[in-house]
């Protein structure tokens, strides 16, 4: 069992936190050192295995603050409860990676940090949907290639989103604000599929419908697409904003990619396994004019065989939340689950977007709560009261 190196912080303190990575800033260190933690911190850029994880933990261990890429499975969990841990905390809204239900039977809480992510995920979104629709990336690799000769009419001809159909898969969050950017920045008409009716959008939606009707001009729609296919049909850009499950592994494969135009914009900043990737490279293969922006991957860092050759597709490693914002304010809310549990703290009531988790992020002092636990419910956590 291999030893990660582990930079060491405030030896002498009375609570063991492991962190498997080195995490933005500084105030989540200031954070756990202020409560009596002493912090070792892994070192290097490898992503830990349960045997690395394992071997960091010890004997003892009273919190980790760990990683999407990791693999908290059942053992893993039982292992860390059994060395005294008192909770995970990602350092992630997501938590797929987790066993929350072999957790909570542990009776571990399992943090993680949502509200911040929001906007940051659904800015990559739209970044991606517009540097595949307008080639950028391949006009990048003329430049860089001296391959400009001067312009031509026909050079590198991308699509027009004004005023297209915008179809979004998964209208939580951060689909719902990736859907607003889209709808107002560039008046499209939006089809959303979700297993509920997101209204607070649908309003939004005929607000700003009725404001462009108030100032001469055609509205945009929102409607709720009955079914995949319909929305897949419809839609010029496609962006997945779906969670993983069982159900929706795979959730676009051949037949949905061949219900699509053949102009179609394929956006997915979500979750790699959403996308059967050796199907979208036979797709890309067959249709030069279908585009695809990704910023994660089936087999992540992996990507399918054949996919970093293909001209009409846009790259990115897994960029979603790669804000300095962003990723200071994850690593203060993951270290301020771990103090709030340690210190026996409540948990603060469930956090939608950043408002909700602001008095945590600012330079006062973060309320005396655990930010989020995503299973207090189910372990009888109490609440913050105020």
């Amino acid at each position: 069992m291999s030893q990660p190196d582990l930079r060491i912080v405030n030896p002498a303190a009375t609570f063991r936190v492991i962190v498997t990575k080195e995490l933005p800033g500084d105030r989540w260190l200031r954070l756990l050192t202020a409560a009596g933690c002493r912090v070792e911190i892994a070192q290097g850029t490898d992503v830990l295995g349960e045997a690395e994880i394992l071997a960091a933990v010890g004997d003892h261990a009273d919190a980790v603050i760990g990683q999407l890429t990791e693999p908290w499975t059942a053992s893993l969990l039982e292992r860390l409860s059994a060395a005294g841990g008192r909770i995970y905390s990602q350092f992630a809204v997501g938590y797929d990676n987790v066993d929350v239900e072999a957790a909570t039977q542990l009776g571990l809480p399992v943090g993680n940090t949502p509200g911040v992510l929001t906007e940051t995920t659904a800015e990559l979104a739209v970044a991606l949907t517009f540097s595949a629709a307008r080639r950028v990336p391949e006009g990048d690799r003329m430049m860089r290639a001296g391959g400009y000769d001067g312009w031509l009419p026909d050079m590198l001809l991308g699509a027009l989103l004004h005023r297209r159909t915008l179809g979004v898969i998964g209208a939580g969050r951060i689909g719902a604000a990736y859907s607003r950017m889209m709808v107002e920045g560039h008046k499209m008409d939006l089809v959303y599929y979700d297993v509920r009716v997101n209204d607070e959008l649908e309003r939004y939606v005929a607000d700003y419908a009725a404001f462009l009707e108030n100032h001469d001009e055609a509205p945009v729609s929102c409607r709720r697409a009955t079914n995949l296919n319909d929305l897949l049909h419809l839609a010029d850009v496609v962006s997945i904003h779906a969670a993983l499950t069982p159900e929706t592994r795979h959730l676009i494969g051949a037949p949905e990619l061949a219900t699509m135009k053949d102009t179609a914009v394929l956006v997915n900043a979500s979750r790699g396994p959403l996308i059967d990737e050796a199907a979208l490279v036979e797709h890309c293969r067959a249709n030069p004019g279908f585009r695809v922006g990704m910023d994660v991957y089936e087999r992540e860092p992996e990507m399918a065989p054949g996919l970093a050759e293909l001209e009409n597709a846009v790259l990115v490693p897994h960029l979603g939340s790669a804000t300095t914002w962003t990723r200071e304010g994850m690593a203060t809310l993951a270290a301020a689950n771990a103090v709030a549990i340690l210190r026996g703290w409540p948990v603060w009531p469930a956090a939608a977007d950043a408002g909700d988790v602001a008095p945590f992020l600012g330079g006062a002092e973060p309320p005396r709560a655990a930010p989020s636990i995503v299973n207090a419910a189910e372990l009888g956590l109490a609440r913050w009261s105020g």
